[in-house]
């Protein structure tokens, strides 16, 4: 295994608002930051300085171990902002693609460049921990990214993939190209195709620290990296160290957050859709009843979930048969057959005990 350990910073808490007619209350943000906290994510991004006093409100709020992060752009007043907001990370911004530069700055590389390494080093005169992040940085040169990166100095340099248009073939490629040291680096994807997990995935696999993760992959337009999902790859795999959380409790600590925020996610939501870890079909049960892992890829104990099989109209013999060997009853083709005839006859499918009961009662 790989020794690289990722980094997590959580965007949930504002990704979330900046989809339309999304906002969140300030102890909706608070509570969300003291889920993740518990869960032992090292960063969460609490908002947008600038935009108003929430951000300082929250802080204000919460005790908590996890480093919380403002972003800003590269203009001094948003330093100001994020620094009487109280958090404990300025993550300064700016575009760096040619597109992205001209159109929303009107400025080449060479003034981009001495604009972001000046607005670094005024948020690093604060004292306090300073990361940057390249916005649209995956559309952005190999060459100028370096040039850039290499005139400044952050924890962390974070690429964007800000509209959600990369794949994990241009993702690797891409870092190939890049000479800047990968362990100095972060990732920040959105789901656009549907690779966003891939897409870091990826990126840490060739070295890259620090992944931006949203709990349920909450975000602007089609989301960001699921925090759940990336987590859990990696446990499951040997590629890399996974991130050092506490595995334990994922699951309920995510559900924790998507509480506190109102955000529910659908039944089939990987990792955390309630119908994940539910099975019914006839050849499932029957087999998990002996060994669960037969259909699923990981217990989901592993990370605080829990499974349930249900019994009903989709229940053939074979889980008939376990059933009754686990109610103490001789599984004979009459006692099988009797089982079969209650459990087909139940208006919706019940769970494990409750098809015990049924079993005990024949």
């Amino acid at each position: 295994m790989a020794e690289n350990r990722p980094v997590l910073l959580d965007v949930t808490c504002r990704e979330g608002e900046q989809r339309p007619g999304c906002s969140y209350a300030t102890e909706q943000k608070a509570e969300a930051v003291r889920a993740l906290d518990r869960l032992g994510v090292e960063y969460v991004q609490v908002g947008f300085p600038i935009a108003g006093p929430q951000t300082d409100d929250v802080c204000n709020a919460v005790a908590v171990d996890t480093k919380l992060t403002g972003i800003a752009r590269a203009v001094p007043r948003d330093i100001d902002a994020a620094v009487d907001a109280g958090v404990d990370v300025i993550d300064v911004f700016a575009p760096t693609s040619e597109r992205q530069r001209t159109e929303l700055l009107g400025k080449d590389e060479d003034e981009l460049r001495s604009l972001v390494g000046e607005t670094v080093d005024t948020a690093r005169e604060t004292g306090l921990e300073v990361h940057f992040t390249a916005m649209d940085g995956f559309r952005t040169d190999p060459g100028v990214l370096d040039r850039l990166f290499n005139s400044i100095t952050a924890e962390y340099l974070t690429i964007a993939d800000t509209v959600g248009a990369k794949t994990p073939f241009e993702v690797s490629s891409y870092l190939d190209e890049l000479t800047t040291d990968p362990s100095q680096l972060g990732v920040h994807f959105h789901d656009d195709l549907g690779v966003a997990t891939a897409n870091a995935l990826t990126a840490v696999t060739q070295g890259v620290q620090k992944v931006d993760v949203s709990v349920a992959g909450i975000g602007e337009r089609a989301g960001n990296v699921p925090l759940e999902e990336f987590v859990v790859s990696i446990a499951t795999s040997d590629a890399v160290s996974p991130p050092a959380i506490d595995q334990s409790t994922l699951i309920p600590r995510a559900n924790d957050v998507l509480d506190s925020l109102d955000e529910s996610v659908p039944g089939e939501k990987s990792i955390l859709g309630e119908d994940v870890f539910s099975h019914e079909s006839g050849l499932h049960t029957a087999a998990m009843l002996d060994d669960p892992s037969t259909f699923e890829p990981f217990d989901p104990s592993m990370f605080g979930g829990s499974r349930t099989l249900y019994f009903g109209h989709q229940s053939g013999a074979g889980a008939a048969r376990r059933l009754l060997i686990r109610a103490g009853i001789d599984p004979t083709d009459n006692s099988v057959d009797r089982l079969l005839e209650e459990l087909h006859n139940l208006d919706e499918p019940v769970p494990t005990e409750e098809a015990l009961d049924i079993a005990q009662r024949l």
